[in-house]
C-alpha cells in the first residue's frame, strides 16, 4: 500500500491511564478526534510525551489502537517504537503495522553506550522489519546513545526510512543532516519554538507535544511557513514559544497534561514516579494559555 508523504503537524498524544492502570479509551478518542478536526495532518501515539518509557506493551499495544481508531483513515497515524532489544523493536512494529499504522516513529533506548554500528543495527532492523515509512528519532538530550551524522547518512540510503524526527533544537546540525542525505530524508521539527527555523532551511513539519494543546495555532504557522510569509510565520511563532518556555520549567508530560486538563480532558497526571504539575506550574501553563487564545479544546 502506497503511504502519502508525511508532512505538517504531527500532535505527540498523551497516553491518559485511569488508576487501575486502563487506557482511558473515550479520553483518548475524544482528543484525536478533536486534533483531526483541528486540522493536524497525522497524530504520533508513543512519543516522549506519550511517556512509553511508563507504560507496558499491553498499554502502548492499546494507545495506538484507540488512536489509530479515533482517526479512522483521516490522517496517518505514526507510532512509536521503543526498545533496547532489536527483537522486541521488531515485534512492536510488526504489530503496529498490523493494528493499522501509516508509520513507525523508530526510538532507541539503551541502558549501556553502543557504539555507531549498534545504532545503526537498531534502525535497520526496525525499517527491515516492516514496509512502513520510518522516522528516525534522535534527542540528544534524553538518549544514551544518539544517532550520529555518519549513521543517518548510511540510514537515509535504506528506502523505507524517510524521514527524520530532531529534537536537539540545533539548527546547525539540522543543516548538515540536511546536506548529508541529499533529499534522502525529510526533517521534522521538535517542540514549538523552531518549527518555523526548520520549515524555512527545508523542512516539512514538526512531531510535538505543544500541539496538542494548542493544534489551530500550529495548524496556522504551518500554513503560513508553507505560503513562504516568514514575517507573519514569526508573529505567530513568538507566542508559541512562550507557551514553551512554561513547559520548559517543569517535566513535559505534566505540562502537557496539565495544560489538557484545564482544556477539559480529563487525561490525569503524569504516570509515576513522575510528579504532576505543582499549582504554581499550572497557574504559568493557564496563563500561556489564555495568551495564544487556547484556553479550551485547543481552540
Amino acid at each position: 500500500m502506497s503511504v502519502p508523504p508525511f508532512h505538517g503537524v504531527f500532535p505527540y498524544l498523551v497516553s491518559p491511564i485511569d488508576s487501575s492502570g486502563e487506557v482511558k479509551t473515550q479520553v483518548l478518542a475524544r482528543l484525536c478526534d478533536d486534533l483531526v478536526r483541528a486540522g493536524v495532518h497525522g497524530l504520533t501515539p508513543l512519543g516522549s510525551t506519550g511517556e512509553f518509557a511508563y507504560l507496558s506493551w499491553a498499554q502502548r499495544r492499546r494507545v495506538v489502537e484507540i488512536a489509530v481508531e479515533a482517526a479512522a483513515g483521516r490522517v496517518p497515524v505514526v507510532a512509536g517504537v521503543a526498545s533496547t532489544t532489536v527483537a522486541d523493536a521488531q515485534y512492536q512494529a510488526r504489530e503496529f503495522a498490523s493494528i493499522g499504522c501509516a508509520g513507525i516513529l523508530a526510538i532507541l533506548e539503551a541502558y549501556f553506550p553502543l557504539n555507531d554500528e549498534g545504532v545503526y543495527s537498531y534502525f535497520e532492523a526496525i525499517a527491515k522489519a516492516v514496509a512502513l515509512p520510518v522516522v528516525l528519532y534522535t534527542n540528544p538530550n534524553f538518549q544514551r546513545s544518539d544517532l550520529s551524522l555518519p549513521v543517518i547518512e548510511r540510514l537515509s540510503r535504506i528506502p523505507n526510512i524517510r524521514y527524520l524526527k530532531d529534537a536537539s533544537f540545533n539548527t546547525g546540525r539540522l543543516l548538515s543532516i540536511l546536506n548529508r542525505v541529499e533529499g534522502r530524508l525529510q526533517v521534522f521539527a521538535a517542540s514549538s519554538h523552531v518549527p518555523a527555523c526548520v520549515m524555512l532551511i527545508g523542512g516539512v513539519g514538526w512531531m510535538a507535544g505543544p500541539a496538542c494543546v494548542a493544534p489551530r495555532q500550529s495548524v496556522a504557522l504551518y500554513d503560513t511557513c508553507r505560503r513562504g510569509d516568514w514575517s507573519a510565520a514569526m508573529e505567530l511563532q513568538r507566542p508559541l514559544w512562550a507557551l514553551n518556555q512554561a513547559f520548559a520549567k517543569y517535566n513535559l508530560a505534566a505540562c502537557i497534561k496539565g495544560a489538557l486538563e484545564l482544556q477539559g480532558y480529563a487525561v490525569g497526571a503524569p504516570l509515576p514516579p513522575q510528579a504532576p504539575l505543582p499549582p504554581e506550574g499550572i497557574e504559568e501553563v493557564r496563563r500561556a494559555l489564555a495568551a495564544i487564545g487556547a484556553s479550551l479544546g485547543g481552540t
